[in-house]
Protein backbone atom coordinates (compact mmCIF):
# COMPACT_ATOMS: atom_id res chain seq x y z
CA UNK A 1 0.00 0.00 0.00
CA UNK A 2 2.74 2.49 0.91
CA UNK A 3 4.45 1.80 -2.71
CA UNK A 4 1.17 2.56 -4.11
CA UNK A 5 0.44 5.94 -2.28
CA UNK A 6 4.33 6.88 -2.93
CA UNK A 7 3.57 6.76 -7.17
CA UNK A 8 0.51 8.25 -6.77
CA UNK A 9 2.01 11.36 -4.95
CA UNK A 10 5.06 11.20 -6.78
CA UNK A 11 2.44 11.67 -10.19
CA UNK A 12 0.89 14.12 -8.65
CA UNK A 13 4.21 16.11 -8.00
CA UNK A 14 5.47 15.17 -11.10
CA UNK A 15 1.86 16.64 -13.30
CA UNK A 16 2.14 19.35 -11.03
CA UNK A 17 5.11 20.47 -11.80
CA UNK A 18 4.60 19.53 -15.81
CA UNK A 19 1.65 22.13 -15.62
CA UNK A 20 3.78 25.01 -13.48
CA UNK A 21 5.68 25.16 -16.47
CA UNK A 22 3.38 24.49 -19.21
CA UNK A 23 0.80 27.14 -18.22
CA UNK A 24 0.91 30.47 -19.64
CA UNK A 25 -1.13 32.13 -16.88
CA UNK A 26 0.56 32.86 -13.96
CA UNK A 27 -2.36 32.27 -11.40
CA UNK A 28 -2.47 28.92 -12.62
CA UNK A 29 1.28 27.78 -12.19
CA UNK A 30 0.70 29.68 -8.89
CA UNK A 31 -2.22 25.96 -8.29
CA UNK A 32 -0.21 23.80 -9.93
CA UNK A 33 2.75 24.97 -7.27
CA UNK A 34 0.44 24.30 -4.70
CA UNK A 35 -0.42 20.81 -5.91
CA UNK A 36 3.44 20.14 -6.27
CA UNK A 37 3.83 20.94 -2.91
CA UNK A 38 1.57 19.33 -1.16
CA UNK A 39 2.40 16.03 -3.46
CA UNK A 40 5.82 16.71 -2.10
CA UNK A 41 4.54 16.97 1.97
CA UNK A 42 2.51 13.43 1.00
CA UNK A 43 5.65 12.09 -0.02
CA UNK A 44 7.61 12.88 3.07
CA UNK A 45 4.77 11.43 5.07
CA UNK A 46 4.63 8.20 3.29
CA UNK A 47 8.68 8.08 4.09
CA UNK A 48 7.34 8.61 7.86
CA UNK A 49 9.34 12.29 7.62
CA UNK A 50 6.55 13.85 9.69
CA UNK A 51 8.39 17.11 10.69
CA UNK A 52 9.52 17.39 7.04
CA UNK A 53 6.15 17.09 5.71
CA UNK A 54 4.77 19.59 8.14
CA UNK A 55 7.46 21.97 7.59
CA UNK A 56 7.06 21.47 4.18
CA UNK A 57 2.97 22.30 4.53
CA UNK A 58 3.55 25.01 6.98
CA UNK A 59 6.32 27.11 5.05
CA UNK A 60 6.19 26.18 1.69
CA UNK A 61 2.59 25.45 1.11
CA UNK A 62 1.42 27.75 3.71
CA UNK A 63 3.48 30.76 3.70
CA UNK A 64 5.53 31.19 0.46
CA UNK A 65 2.89 30.38 -1.41
CA UNK A 66 0.54 32.58 0.00
CA UNK A 67 3.46 35.02 -0.90
CA UNK A 68 3.61 34.72 -4.18
CA UNK A 69 0.07 35.16 -4.29
CA UNK A 70 -0.44 37.95 -3.30
CA UNK A 71 2.95 39.23 -4.58
CA UNK A 72 1.07 38.58 -7.86
CA UNK A 73 -2.11 39.89 -6.96
CA UNK A 74 -0.42 43.09 -5.81
CA UNK A 75 2.03 43.50 -8.88
CA UNK A 76 -0.27 42.72 -11.64
CA UNK A 77 -2.95 44.64 -13.57
CA UNK A 78 -4.88 42.04 -13.77
CA UNK A 79 -4.82 38.45 -12.22
CA UNK A 80 -5.26 36.58 -15.54
CA UNK A 81 -2.25 38.20 -17.29
CA UNK A 82 -0.94 35.31 -19.28
CA UNK A 83 3.19 35.71 -20.03
CA UNK A 84 5.15 34.05 -23.06
CA UNK A 85 8.34 32.93 -22.58
CA UNK A 86 11.27 34.47 -25.65
CA UNK A 87 12.74 31.70 -27.75
CA UNK A 88 16.29 32.49 -25.67
CA UNK A 89 14.45 31.61 -22.32
CA UNK A 90 13.34 28.46 -23.54
CA UNK A 91 16.49 26.96 -24.49
CA UNK A 92 18.33 28.24 -21.93
CA UNK A 93 15.47 26.42 -19.72
CA UNK A 94 15.94 23.25 -21.91
CA UNK A 95 19.88 23.73 -21.15
CA UNK A 96 19.33 23.85 -17.66
CA UNK A 97 17.40 21.27 -17.51
CA UNK A 98 19.92 18.62 -19.55
CA UNK A 99 22.69 19.80 -17.37
CA UNK A 100 20.80 18.97 -14.28
CA UNK A 101 19.36 15.86 -15.51
CA UNK A 102 22.57 14.49 -16.06
CA UNK A 103 24.33 15.76 -13.16
CA UNK A 104 21.65 13.94 -11.10
CA UNK A 105 21.75 11.06 -13.05
CA UNK A 106 25.68 11.02 -12.32
CA UNK A 107 25.01 11.21 -8.94
CA UNK A 108 22.78 8.59 -8.88
CA UNK A 109 24.28 6.16 -11.00
CA UNK A 110 27.78 6.51 -9.48
CA UNK A 111 26.61 6.46 -5.42
CA UNK A 112 27.48 3.80 -3.66
CA UNK A 113 23.84 3.15 -2.10
CA UNK A 114 24.54 -0.21 -0.10
CA UNK A 115 24.44 0.45 3.81
CA UNK A 116 26.11 -1.28 6.64
CA UNK A 117 23.89 -3.08 8.62
CA UNK A 118 26.05 -2.10 11.67
CA UNK A 119 25.81 1.72 10.91
CA UNK A 120 24.00 3.00 13.47
CA UNK A 121 20.69 4.66 12.63
CA UNK A 122 20.10 8.15 12.85
CA UNK A 123 17.55 9.65 14.99
CA UNK A 124 15.74 12.81 14.35
CA UNK A 125 15.38 15.67 16.42
CA UNK A 126 11.85 16.06 17.91
CA UNK A 127 9.67 19.21 16.86
CA UNK A 128 10.70 20.26 20.57
CA UNK A 129 14.07 19.66 19.59
CA UNK A 130 13.65 21.90 16.53
CA UNK A 131 11.90 24.77 18.07
CA UNK A 132 14.31 25.33 20.83
CA UNK A 133 17.19 25.02 18.36
CA UNK A 134 14.92 27.81 16.12
CA UNK A 135 14.72 29.87 19.40
CA UNK A 136 18.25 29.60 20.75
CA UNK A 137 20.93 28.32 18.61
CA UNK A 138 19.27 29.60 14.94
CA UNK A 139 17.48 32.66 15.85
CA UNK A 140 19.14 35.38 14.16
CA UNK A 141 18.64 33.19 10.67
CA UNK A 142 15.37 32.54 11.65
CA UNK A 143 14.77 36.52 12.27
CA UNK A 144 16.56 37.30 8.48
CA UNK A 145 14.46 34.98 7.10
CA UNK A 146 11.31 36.82 8.11
CA UNK A 147 12.18 40.06 7.52
CA UNK A 148 13.41 39.04 4.51
CA UNK A 149 9.84 38.45 3.89
CA UNK A 150 8.47 41.31 5.26
CA UNK A 151 10.72 43.36 2.72
CA UNK A 152 9.62 41.22 0.04
CA UNK A 153 5.85 42.32 0.58
CA UNK A 154 6.08 45.79 1.12
CA UNK A 155 8.38 46.01 -2.16
CA UNK A 156 5.41 43.78 -3.74
CA UNK A 157 3.03 46.73 -2.50
CA UNK A 158 5.61 49.53 -3.24
CA UNK A 159 5.26 48.39 -6.90
CA UNK A 160 1.73 47.73 -7.21
CA UNK A 161 0.66 51.52 -5.94
CA UNK A 162 -0.63 53.56 -8.39
CA UNK A 163 1.59 56.29 -9.91
CA UNK A 164 -0.42 59.92 -8.97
Amino acid sequence: MDDLAFYIFAAVSLLSAIGIVASSNIVRSAVCLLGTLGGVACLYFVLDANLLAVIQLIVYAGGTLVLMVFGIMLTSKSPWVGFRATRGQVAGAVLVAILMAVGISTLVLTAEWSQSANAPLKTSPSVAEVGEMLLTDYLVPFEVASVLLLVVMIGAAYLARTEK
